[in-house]
């Protein structure tokens, strides 16, 4: 029984279920999205596939995760799912770097859906329900509500009751969570867990020691790698936009863009590892240091374990290379691959539609997103954690 204090966040239960399907159903800008993304299946088949879903669970597997398949199959090399503990991932939060505004969390529940016959409830900022029917339809397919758009004094308390929540799930009802470990995407791919993230999941403990706080959510640090980022052009052009207007905010129309963009781009190879709880690395800490450095120092492990266990390709060596200028990696790639490379590089810079293109300037943020996983990698395998 999940506590009413929760009813606003959490996803829909089975019960709620029939009436929210047919209330998508009945919605016109539902019905052109399935018709969008289900081509060859008539609009009837799909509704009879949510009506005979009684489950969350039965929804995804019934129509998520074949969408899924299907756009592996066109979009990238495939999916492999590396991890530590498969124990350790039935009630663990998989705190993870953040690539994908929608595919991230998505690919992880196709992965634990083969491997430990469940799926994680997802953490989806508000600011991406720009309409009614995805609200619905994100809260049928496992995901809970992280509110952004609030006051001060409103967010204080969403953020105690989005901290109550977590620690529910993962403790109560002993069900996964995955959370990415910062808000919105680390758009130069330089993933560092913000320690404001890890503040909020320990309010539910009401003040008591940090490290003990964190220790009962079972944090499994997990790592994304996507060859290519569909996406790298959209965010090499958000940075010239802010450098060139500091006040620039993506709008929802550019949210949606990317959305479709991560979507339907092509990604290459895409990995995920997940990494066994940190509890025995927390327990190690120095307990006698300032409580205002503990999460500084959590974040650290964390950063540290993603960092490691990036599955790195030709394109990381090569960007890296070009960035650098150093070429002690040069034996990671081909002849073939720094051709493929270049024209890569070239048509995702002619992809950015701006008056005052940079391309120098756009061409090094496009570099920055491929060599900083790499840049990474080497400084968490000279450190021991």
């Amino acid at each position: 029984m999940i506590p009413a204090e929760f009813d606003e966040i959490r996803p829909y239960v089975p019960e709620e279920l029939p009436a929210v399907y047919e209330e998508l159903i009945a919605d016109p800008e539902f019905q052109a999205a399935m018709g969008y993304v289900f081509k060859q299946i008539p609009f009837e088949q799909v509704a009879a596939l949510m009506r005979a879903s009684k489950t969350n669970f039965d929804f995804q597997k019934a129509l998520v995760y074949p969408f899924l398949q299907g756009l592996l199959a066109k979009f990238s090399k495939g999916i492999s799912l590396t991890f530590d503990n498969k124990e350790s991932m039935r009630n663990a939060l998989c705190l993870s770097n953040h690539r994908d505004i929608i595919l991230d969390s998505a690919f992880l529940c196709l992965l634990m859906v083969e491997h430990i016959d469940n799926t994680v409830e997802i953490a989806i900022g508000d600011n991406l329900l720009i309409r009614p029917w995805i609200k619905k339809l994100v809260r049928v397919n496992r995901s809970f509500i992280v509110q952004r758009s609030a006051s001060l004094r409103e967010m204080l308390a969403s953020s105690k009751r989005l901290s109550s929540y977590i620690h529910h799930t993962i403790v109560e009802r002993r069900q996964p969570v995955w959370i990415a470990q910062r808000e919105g995407r680390a758009k130069d791919s330089n993933d560092a867990t913000q320690e404001g993230l890890l503040k909020m999941l320990s309010m539910y403990a009401g003040g008591s020691d940090i490290f003990d706080a964190l220790k009962v959510l079972n944090i499994a640090p997990t790592t994304i790698s996507y060859e290519f980022d569909p996406c790298d052009y959209l965010k090499a052009k958000e940075f010239q936009q802010k450098r060139d207007n500091p006040e620039h905010k993506k709008s929802p129309m550019d949210d949606l863009i990317n959305m479709q963009t991560g979507l339907f781009g092509y990604k290459g190879a895409i990995h995920y590892h997940i990494a066994d709880v940190i509890n025995d690395k927390i327990d190690a800490l120095d307990r006698t240091m300032p409580k205002n450095e503990r999460t500084g120092a959590v974040a650290r492990i964390i950063d540290n374990t993603i960092h490691r266990n990036y599955r790195l390709w030709p394109v990381n060596y090569y960007f890296y290379e070009l960035l650098t200028g150093d070429t002690q990696y040069a034996d990671r790639y081909t002849a073939a691959d720094k051709e493929q490379l270049d024209g890569y590089l070239a048509a995702q810079i002619a992809k950015v539609d701006l008056e005052n293109k940079d391309e120098a300037f756009l061409r090094t943020k496009i570099l920055e997103m491929y060599a900083n996983p790499l840049k990474n990698y080497i400084k968490a395998h000279a450190t021991e954690q």
